[in-house]
């Protein structure tokens, strides 16, 4: 998985998006200003920065230039909730802009898409004889293929992106059937049974009681 830079001077957030990080297998880095950006950059490859844009010294908005020039993608993550200022932010360079407060699952969805943007995440993810080819959706139990509707393969690689993470079943249909779906939340139910009885993974997918699912890696 990726190699993310976490620079939030609030430690209860920068602790709160490193725990979401490694719940879903990502690599992390904390810091709490920009002094020590220039150091850490020269000594490790990094795949993504989360940066807040209210730091001490020098704002995330000076900041930015010195992640964009190496072609390292940056997601802004502040309470700046000025149209102004997710304007300013994206035409500087960012990938994209979150206003806080956020939610943990929206956050891990918009950190995927920059880093499948940039080719920057790996494309298979593998557990218990079962392979997911994220890219070419193709799912193999023990070697073979096997056949999934676009929906089962949706409601899949959402499950693995959040993977470890309590998903409420409204969740689950906002992310994976639209905001549009008038249908009942049982038809999320249904779709995970399949899902558990094709990949074998009836100890894997667990049932959070009255909420929704998690996958349990």
């Amino acid at each position: 998985m990726a190699k993310i830079l976490i620079v939030d001077d609030e430690k209860a957030i920068n602790d709160l998006i490193a725990l979401n990080l490694k719940m879903v297998g990502h690599e992390y880095v904390q810091l709490y200003s920009g002094e020590q950006i220039p150091e850490l950059l020269n000594k490790m490859r990094i795949d993504l920065v989360i940066l807040d844009v209210m730091l001490p010294g020098r704002d995330g908005f000076d900041l930015v230039g010195s992640f964009v020039k190496r072609g390292i993608p940056v997601i802004f993550l502040t309470a700046r909730n000025a149209v102004s200022d997710k304007v300013h932010g994206l035409e500087i360079g960012a990938e994209d802009y979150i206003v806080k407060p956020f939610e943990a699952v929206e956050l891990i969805a918009r950190i995927h898409v920059v880093l499948r943007r940039n080719q920057k995440n790996t494309s298979e993810f593998s557990l218990d004889g079962t392979t997911v080819d994220l890219d070419k959706h193709i799912v193999t139990v023990n070697g073979q293929v096997v056949e999934m509707t676009n929906k089962e393969f949706q409601l899949l690689e959402f499950l693995i992106q959040n993977k470890n993470i309590a998903l409420s079943r409204e969740k689950i249909i906002e992310q994976t059937w639209g905001f549009d779906f008038y249908g009942e939340t049982r038809t999320v139910d249904v779709h995970i049974q399949r899902l558990r009885k094709k990949l074998n993974w009836e100890h894997r997918i667990k049932t959070v009681y009255k909420y929704g699912y998690r996958l349990e890696v």
